[in-house]
């Protein structure tokens, strides 16, 4: 069942996203050689902490950290941990946001130091894709849509698009009702309606789109150990047209 949210629960969810968008802004000033994803898991258990609100993540399905941070072939939920990032690698970091009882959730993909071309240009792609299925996510629309501008501009490019994990609708839980895939055929799924809120995520790889879970049971990568990035917002259907709440300002 979708559940759509009222203009209050809306407004509650925007408070908890810039919580959250606030903590990404932050992090492109934490994340360099040297740093450790642990450094930052903990950078962002503090931060939330500090303005009041708790990790969602951490305790979901016994998911032991504040964040998912995933390097270079890891495609989603990396474990953070001790390794130090290098020159060159990139890591995304995702996290859920509980500000009284309020949900948001946003990952982002960061270079640590300077970083090759196919790779800037990954992440250039993968943004690109993320606000052009935004775009697509409008009263009278079907979740078709947003993935297949998803597909097409991200396979126009080159790049694998993942199919093993997806958007969601969000809140008062993580992951809600509609799964919003990115990929599709235009017109079908499930129809956008106001007061709908969901996340739209893509995960591109500079190779085959398929994945493959380590023994932690949660940390997946790319078959072929080709990069992958990922972009995410979480947004509610407006009569206005998509309104981010996790909007960082100045993307």
């Amino acid at each position: 069942m979708i559940h759509r949210k009222t203009k209050r629960e809306i407004e509650l969810m925007k408070e908890a996203g810039k919580v959250l968008a606030d903590c990404h802004k932050e992090l492109r000033n934490i994340i360099k050689p040297g740093v450790t994803t642990k450094q930052i898991d903990d950078f962002v258990e503090l931060f939330l902490e500090e303005r009041g609100a708790t990790p969602e993540q951490k305790g979901y399905h016994d998911y032991p950290f504040a964040t998912c941070a995933s390097v270079n072939d890891v495609i989603c939920h990396g474990f953070p941990g001790t390794q130090k990032l290098k020159e060159g690698d990139i890591v995304t970091v995702d996290m859920v946001v509980n500000l009284n009882g309020a949900l948001a959730d946003s990952a982002w993909s960061y270079a640590v130091g300077s970083i090759s071309d196919d790779v800037q240009q990954l992440l250039d792609a993968t943004k690109k894709s993320l606000y052009l299925g935004i775009e697509q996510a409008v009263i009278g629309n079907r979740i078709g849509d947003i993935g297949h501008a998803i597909q097409k501009y991200a396979e126009s490019k080159g790049y694998g698009v993942v199919r093993d994990f997806t958007g969601h609708g969000i809140g008062p839980t993580l992951h809600e009702e509609p799964m919003i895939p990115h990929f599709g055929e235009p017109g079908t799924g499930p129809r956008l309606k106001e007061g709908m809120v969901i996340t739209i995520e893509p995960m591109l790889n500079i190779g085959a789109p398929f994945s493959t879970i380590d023994e932690d049971g949660w940390t997946a990568r790319t078959v072929d150990g080709s990069i992958s990035a990922q972009y995410e917002h979480t947004l509610a259907i407006t009569k206005d047209g998509p309104v981010l709440l996790t909007d960082q300002g100045d993307e």
